[in-house]
């Protein structure tokens, strides 16, 4: 059975990868290629512009607290966009705001931001999307473009989206997964993928089980979620995990059990 999942969840990575219709981003910057630096926080405008940004930075690093009715897991946007969206290859937001609208295969549409947005909810959040004119999504539409402020519209920046990394050698095996898993991520995610909790807040998310991301979301897919590993996991030791061990973690984690995908829109 697990074999199964991981062999019909590899087979996506690799199509996903071939076509980039919905990775912001792929590959490592070359040297000399510069990477980008949104504004800092201190640059953030006074007004109803400034108000509206603070309020997306708020529902983004704090999504159950400022946006619980939509969030049906334990999980924050920072989850998945680190360090408040800025860190590059955690699919920043500096890197999304520019190349929408864009395809995207998933629904065979044309998406706006807005409706990009409105599939984190659901997939990620595994919850329920806000409207697309709703204060929530206006406002995380909003700390969106400030932080993506300098950046070029149309063009797909070094660290934006998540790392694509060649597909292995050897098949991701999750047997060897686990052993990583247990050794090098379990601290923080719980042995049994469970996150850890402080003061009543998800200190470190849940990566499987009921209050994780479903299998409609994008980390739902090996070869994504091994380039998320690999560039940015164990936190604040990105880039020390091979390759392979890497795309073993993703299959490990993405065998676990997890809330169904719900009916693409």
């Amino acid at each position: 059975m697990l074999g199964k999942t991981v062999k019909g969840v590899l087979w996506w990575a690799c199509l996903s990868a071939l076509v980039f219709c919905d990775s912001p981003g792929a590959g490592v910057a070359s040297a000399g290629e510069a990477i980008f630096s949104p504004p800092s926080e201190q640059s953030i405008p006074g007004g109803s512009l400034g108000d509206l940004v603070r309020k997306g930075e708020e529902i983004f690093t704090n999504t159950k607290k400022y946006a619980g009715h939509y969030v049906g897991n334990d999980l924050t946007c920072e989850s998945c966009h680190l360090n408040r969206g800025r860190k590059a290859y955690a699919a920043p937001l500096w890197g999304a705001y520019g190349i929408y609208p864009r395809y995207r295969l998933k629904n065979h549409k044309v998406n706006s931001l807005a409706e990009r947005m409105q599939g984190c909810f659901r997939f990620s959040m595994n919850g329920t999307a806000p409207a697309v004119d709703s204060p929530t999504v206006k406002a995380l539409v909003a700390y969106s473009y400030w932080m993506s402020r300098g950046a070029p519209v149309g063009v797909k920046l070094p660290g934006a989206g998540m790392l694509h990394l060649t597909p292995p050698s050897r098949s991701p095996d999750p047997f060897s997964g686990k052993k990583v898993y247990e050794a090098r991520c379990a601290l923080c995610h719980g042995l049994h993928g469970q996150g850890r909790m402080s003061r009543g807040e998800t200190a470190f998310p849940p990566v499987w089980g009921g209050k994780s991301f479903n299998k409609g979301a994008g980390f739902y897919n090996v070869g994504k979620l091994a380039g998320f590993i690999k560039m940015n996991m164990p936190l604040s030791k990105g880039d020390s995990l091979s390759d392979q061990d890497a795309w073993d973690v993703a299959a490990y984690v993405d065998s676990q059990p997890r809330p169904e995908k719900p009916a693409v829109k």
